[in-house]
């Protein structure tokens, strides 16, 4: 569970004590998260190669397609909404989300390959 909540605050997996990003971003202002190159206080590298984010894309992806299911869910199962309004939550719930699924993703990428 400890592993869980460093993931979504984003910690170094080394040290858990100093962020691997600088920044959170803005998906209002179309700004993506800055990620740190290396942690600050143990010196732990985050990108271990070029390219290493890549596999980070199908973690996103999963968090999107799991976000979008459990709207359908919520929005056309149990409250029996218009085809219409929910597509339209759906987007609006992808497009809010998109920093978080971004910053989790290649959290979560990082974690695995430590």
């Amino acid at each position: 569970m400890n592993t869980l909540s460093n993931i979504l605050k984003g910690k170094c997996p080394n040290c858990k004590k100093d962020n691997i990003f600088k920044s959170k971003g803005n998906f209002l202002l179309f700004r993506i998260p800055k990620m740190n190159e290396r942690c600050q206080k143990c010196n732990f590298k985050f990108e271990k190669e070029p390219g290493f984010f890549f596999g980070a894309m199908y973690v996103s992806y999963a968090l999107a397609v799991a976000q979008m299911i459990a709207c359908f869910i919520i929005f056309w199962v149990l409250l029996d909404l218009s085809p219409l309004v929910v597509f339209f939550i759906i987007a609006f719930v992808v497009m809010a989300s998109m920093t978080f699924n971004f910053r989790v993703s290649r959290a979560i990428w990082i974690y695995l390959f430590r």
